[in-house]
């Protein structure tokens, strides 16, 4: 099937208060998702007039250096902190969660500031880091697989049988991943992602979920 990407963009040019770049240290990367990239430039320019260093990243998956998605975990080295521009906490997350770095975050939309450090994002670490634990005790593990480009990674979910051989493990793809669905398989008794990552990092599922990476980061198989 063919698909159709369209980009929604912001039409107005997004600035930052003086008092928001006031807070940042001296070497800061900056972030926004799709709607607002086109301010990107005017956004460096800002910063930069105030004696502070910018740099504008390219991340693994995304189409315009210094955007990000909520599944970008990526490292950026050479700098002190971050400046996200956008709604929602997921995306400065994403960064926390591959940089022990504060994220400076700004709205422009409701024109609201708030810093992010890795406390922020130490609930989440706790969840995972669980899930790993019962990954490891328990016998019968569901692997979520998604089966959207970019998102697909079957190969590797089907390492973990030859990694894992003491296991029983259950394969259930998805096309869209509904994390209600897992109730239909009450026998499971911990769910590994292997679709985008951080799917059920912020979701109540009724049962623990754990990342495929969150798997090999702790057991160094990989």
């Amino acid at each position: 099937m063919k698909t159709l990407y369209i980009e929604a963009k912001y039409e107005k040019q997004v600035t930052v208060p003086k008092k928001i770049i006031e807070k940042l240290e001296k070497k800061i990367a900056i972030f926004t998702t799709l709607q607002f990239i086109d301010s990107l430039p005017g956004i460096k320019r800002e910063i930069e007039e105030s004696g502070r260093t910018v740099k504008i990243f390219k991340t693994t998956h995304t189409k315009n250096p210094g955007q990000i998605y909520g599944c970008n975990m990526d490292k950026f080295p050479g700098v002190d902190s971050f400046l996200y521009i956008g709604d929602g906490f997921f995306h400065p997350k994403a960064i926390i969660v591959g940089n022990d770095k504060p994220v400076h975050t700004y709205n422009p939309f409701s024109n609201k500031y708030k810093l992010f450090t890795r406390e922020d994002a130490k609930a989440d670490f706790q969840r995972q880091k669980a899930g790993y634990s019962l990954f490891i005790m328990k016998k019968n593990i569901g692997v979520l697989i998604s089966t959207k480009i970019g998102q697909s990674y079957p190969v590797l979910a089907l390492k973990l049988k030859k990694d894992f051989p003491d296991k029983n493990f259950y394969f259930i793809a998805f096309d869209t991943v509904d994390l209600n669905r897992v109730n239909d398989f009450p026998f499971i008794d911990v769910i590994v992602n292997t679709a985008c990552p951080r799917i059920g990092w912020d979701d109540k599922t009724d049962k623990p979920m754990v990342d495929l990476q969150t798997i090999y980061f702790y057991s160094k198989l990989i």
